[in-house]
């Protein structure tokens, strides 16, 4: 949890949001920072000039009212346009561009662009080198293993990225070839950890606290970089610093033991500080404390168990700025996704142990399922929100009558029928 400095840019803490195309807009970020995430990474702004106008660009590029540090993730093969895009972010207020290197969709590598570029390292290089002089603020990389399981290129990828001037690397533990099955593996990014002198993120399948214990232990990563996990539990982060918090708390009288001598740091800015260090103290250093042009988001407090009242608030507020965003009918819209993963999340958050896939409506009868339909079909903001009360309404009352039935077993006595 200690703060991470990526040149003149200082992260409040290790825990980031990943870039993905039609999820990390404006508002998803907006919320993921306030419930803990230390930077949240923009949804990915295609290079190419002829797209800048279009209203996904523009959406895409829109930061106003937001928290800082603001990322924008930018797209594409040609390196003269990525720094022209690199540039105009920059005029819009980013404050880090990052590189897509990673991005395996069928419609961006047709392009040669996202992993498909793994197989040109050579162009890999001109791109990373001709951004990287475009700008004066920090330039990172989301990059995969490899094209395939065959032709795994990380380590050099990564020498070239450390060549080229980039500050930071985030690893997705899985080759293009592999898209998003199996299980991501982590092997890789140990291999580089001892070459490479980057600051390290690992991404892929991380979506609980030991989870994330287990991989940064396994490859030494200096941070976390977490997805689909988020996906209607934008609360992950704060739940993952907290749980962070508890451990570095029963570790704190552990003897020989020095501040920020964790394995993994490396130096971030060319500075000598050690990212696994507590701030020096000098003006700018301290998270919240103004540093080129960044500030730290206020964090909320994130229970321990999410009580399904507390997520109810989340997901209303989730929705306000979706509607406040892009107007009701869009946002209307665009909310029924988002309502769809936070439903089937509360199943893990209830404790059902089923994972975070378990839909939280399951065995509860036609009437849910009549409200969920009705919420999938309804275009009116108004109505979406009040079917959402009712649904979590009808959670809390069948919630209260198991208890009452569980209490009526253990007493002998008979439950009571209306």
């Amino acid at each position: 949890m200690e703060p991470l400095r990526i040149g003149s840019v200082n992260l409040p803490n290790r825990l980031f949001l990943a870039p993905m195309a039609g999820v990390t807009d404006q508002p998803f970020r907006t919320l993921c920072r306030a419930l803990g995430a230390g930077l949240a990474v923009s949804e990915m702004v295609s290079a190419n000039p002829a797209l800048r106008g279009t209203r996904k660009s523009r959406e895409r590029r829109d930061h106003r009212g937001e928290t800082g540090p603001i990322a924008v993730q930018i797209a594409g093969a040609d390196p003269q346009q990525m720094a022209a895009a690199a540039r105009d972010n920059v005029e819009r207020g980013a404050e880090l561009i990052d590189i897509n290197l990673g991005c395996p969709a069928r419609k961006v590598c047709k392009v040669a662009a996202g992993s498909a570029l793994l197989r040109d390292e050579v162009l890999v290089g001109r791109i990373l080198e001709t951004v990287v002089r475009a700008v004066d603020v920090p330039v990172t990389l989301k990059t995969r293993t490899g094209w395939s399981p065959q032709t795994r290129n990380l380590p050099r990828i990564a020498a070239i990225a450390e060549a080229s001037g980039i500050r930071l690397i985030s690893v997705h533990g899985r080759t293009r070839a592999c898209g998003y099955r199996g299980e991501a593996e982590f092997e890789s990014l140990a291999g580089i950890r001892a070459q490479c002198s980057l600051p390290l993120v690992a991404n892929g399948d991380i979506d609980s606290p030991a989870k994330a214990l287990q991989v940064l232990n396994a490859t030494g990563a200096d941070a976390i970089m977490i997805g689909r996990a988020a996906l209607g539990r934008p609360w992950i982060f704060g739940a993952m610093a907290a749980a962070f918090r508890a451990l570095a708390g029963s570790d704190a009288h552990r003897p020989n033991e020095k501040p920020g001598a964790s394995p993994g740091e490396r130096t971030c800015d060319g500075s000598g500080d050690r990212p696994g260090e507590r701030p020096s103290g000098k003006p700018g250093d301290r998270p919240g404390e103004r540093l080129g042009g960044t500030s730290s988001a206020p964090t909320r407090a994130v229970p321990s168990t999410p009580s399904p009242a507390w997520i109810e608030a989340i997901l209303m507020e989730h929705l306000d700025r979706l509607y406040r965003f892009y107007g009701e009918p869009r946002g209307v819209l665009i909310a029924r996704k988002h309502i769809g993963w936070y439903l089937r999340a509360l199943g893990s958050e209830m404790g059902s142990g089923n994972g975070v896939g378990t839909d939280w409506s399951a065995g509860f009868g036609v009437k849910v399922e009549h409200l969920r339909s009705r919420l999938m079909a309804t275009g009116a903001a108004a109505e979406q929100q009040t079917l959402l009360r009712e649904y979590f309404q009808h959670h809390a009352d069948a919630a209260t009558e198991r208890a009452r039935s569980a209490s009526s077993r253990t007493s002998g006595e008979e439950p009571l029928h209306e």
